[in-house]
């Protein structure tokens, strides 16, 4: 009887496959991850109702501004991821104008759209309330969709060929929000804001209350850019009025820091000191009486109306409470225990 040769046995190859798998299973589901994540930020249509929608970008604002909103609104989701693409890939900034966003557009599109000012449709002109004449003249000269024509020349030579019959352009544009077609002349810009002004001037002056203290309309224009200085708040805006016209009609000098800084010009450097509000100029109405003798910022609508409609009050007084907003008072001891009152905050801030 002979031997059987043993038989070999099969090798198991469920082991050598299985770790195999097992990565094919882990790479698909990262995959299926990866999808997901780039179809609900980068690829994901970005919101527009109807057929198509202006987006507006205005001077100053930040991809991660940006990105944050969208994704605060619901937008996209894993804005993080968003950034870093913006910051790897585009690399540069945002560009202001408005821009006109279809349906079907991702986001990753548009991020990468905004990038270009060539890509605007129009220009997005921001004129904050408040700010100067110089400091419109300074925005349009940065901004790039703005043809220059006139913003380079010396301030007579410029009011001259706007056709503008002052000899002082501050207070003389509207602030506003403005949207121009790209490539549009300064001349047309500051024209537009001037006409704008001038019709808010003229139709607050018909419509303002009786007995004010104003020679005529441009001293209203004076009394406006004061107000508009001196509070941020649209309910103190009469209020405000109401102390300086009062004052203006009891021959008290208006006693406005606004006007000082606006007559140190560039020697202010964010500080008011003792000897700044001894030292007399022509807008120093610590040393002087009257208004001044032109306005000192651009007034908004909302400050021209107040200066035609003071209050109706007998406050003279007012001070910062430190919290937001005034006091106002009508003699001079309650002035006193507000100002305590402001610097008590001040002091109990400075603690914190």
């Amino acid at each position: 009887m002979s031997a059987r040769k043993p038989t070999a046995k099969k090798k198991n190859n469920s082991k050598s496959s299985f770790p195999l798998k097992g990565i094919l299973v882990v790479l698909f589901g990262l995959v299926l991850i990866l999808a997901v994540v780039l179809n609900s930020s980068l690829l994901k249509d970005y919101p527009v109702e109807g057929k198509k929608q202006m987006l507006s970008i205005g001077s100053g604002e930040t991809y991660n501004g940006f990105i944050d909103r969208l994704g605060k609104e619901g937008h996209v989701s894993f804005p993080i991821l968003l950034k870093v693409y913006q910051r790897f890939i585009i690399h540069d900034t945002m560009k202001a104008g408005v821009y006109e966003v279809t349906a079907g557009m991702s986001v990753r599109q548009v991020l990468e759209m905004i990038s270009n000012s060539e890509n605007a449709q129009m220009n997005r002109i921001l004129v904050i309330e408040g700010t100067t004449f110089k400091q419109l003249i300074e925005s349009l000269k940065k901004d790039e969709l703005v043809t220059k024509e006139v913003v380079h020349l010396p301030t007579e030579q410029l009011l001259k060929a706007l056709n503008i019959p002052f000899n002082h352009p501050e207070g003389l544009f509207a602030p506003n929000t403005y949207f121009f077609a790209k490539g549009e002349t300064d001349r047309k810009i500051l024209s537009d804001l001037y006409r704008y002004q001038m019709q808010a001037l003229d139709a607050a002056w018909t419509n303002r209350a009786s007995d004010l203290p104003y020679q005529d309309k441009y001293e209203a224009l004076i009394m406006a850019s004061i107000i508009e200085k001196e509070t941020s708040l649209d309910r103190e805006l009469q209020q405000v009025s109401g102390v300086f016209v009062r004052r203006l009609k009891m021959g008290m000098r208006l006693q406005t820091d606004p006007t000082v800084i606006y007559g140190m010009g560039d020697k202010y450097q964010g500080n008011i000191t003792r000897q700044n509000l001894r030292t007399p100029t022509p807008y120093n109405t610590y040393t002087m009486a009257g208004l001044p003798p032109t306005p000192i910022a651009l007034p908004s609508k909302k400050a021209i109306e107040a200066a035609m409609h003071p209050d109706h009050s007998d406050n003279i007084y007012f001070v910062a409470t430190g919290n937001g907003g005034h006091k106002f008072s009508s003699n001079l001891q309650d002035h006193n225990q507000a100002v305590q009152e402001y610097l008590t905050v001040l002091r109990s801030k400075s603690k914190e």
